[in-house]
């Protein structure tokens, strides 16, 4: 008579192969046919190995195998994989095909080492461009705080004398104003400059990987 459920059985009680066989002919005598089902096997919490054509739900996302009545195994089934160890393959594809996107695109816009080069320096020298306009514009914008804030001097609450008139709305309105324009300059500046090494590592990576599509060395 077989268990229900499956035919649970000990490592060191029965060998595999008995076991196999014993859970396959309960399964067929259950079943009334001759023609053998599939047996799976599957470990439970307590580390039991279970044989059975039918796998409780409990067990159902775990790694299990389908055996022969020899007790070889002819497939095995992966546990269902978690949210994270999803999420992490589609990452994982993800990445790969972006991978091969740029292999193709190097291959297709590239002929030599040399035109990768020429676009970079192109690319580069339109940014130090911009890049010493900025800074002149800051040169300038910190000459025109540097009067501003000279001119204060002359007014309370910078004044040494206590009789100096008030600071005209006017000059208080023009400091922070250009106060603020540097600010803006100085983020402005380091932008391009962050943009500038950003791109000479890119290109730089680029060539490293047309030259190994290429074989080159």
């Amino acid at each position: 008579m077989c268990p229900e459920g499956g035919v649970s059985v000990s490592n060191r009680a029965r060998t595999r192969a008995a076991c196999v066989a014993a859970a396959i002919g309960c399964l067929a005598a259950r079943s009334g046919h001759v023609a053998e089902p599939n047996v799976y096997r599957w470990v439970d919490g307590r580390g039991i190995v279970h044989y059975g054509d039918q796998i409780p739900p409990k067990y159902s996302t775990r790694e299990r195998e389908v055996v022969n009545p020899e007790g070889i195994v002819v497939q095995r089934l992966s546990a269902q994989k978690t949210p994270a160890e999803i999420a992490a393959e589609q990452q994982k594809e993800l990445a790969a095909k972006a991978r091969r996107e740029r292999d193709r695109n190097l291959l297709n816009t590239y002929v030599s080492v040399e035109d990768i080069k020429r676009l970079r320096d192109r690319r580069l020298t339109l940014l130090e461009d911009q890049v010493k306009v900025t800074a002149q514009f800051l040169d300038i914008l910190d000459a025109k705080l540097a009067k501003l804030l000279a001119a204060s001097g002359r007014y309370r609450p910078y004044a040494a004398d206590p009789k100096a008139p008030p600071m005209p709305d006017q000059l208080a309105d023009d400091i922070v104003r250009v106060r603020n324009d540097i600010h803006t300059q100085r983020q402005n500046l380091a932008e391009k400059q962050g943009e500038a090494t950003a791109m000479r590592a890119q290109f730089d990576s680029d060539i490293a990987r047309f030259k190994k599509l290429k074989g080159i060395h």
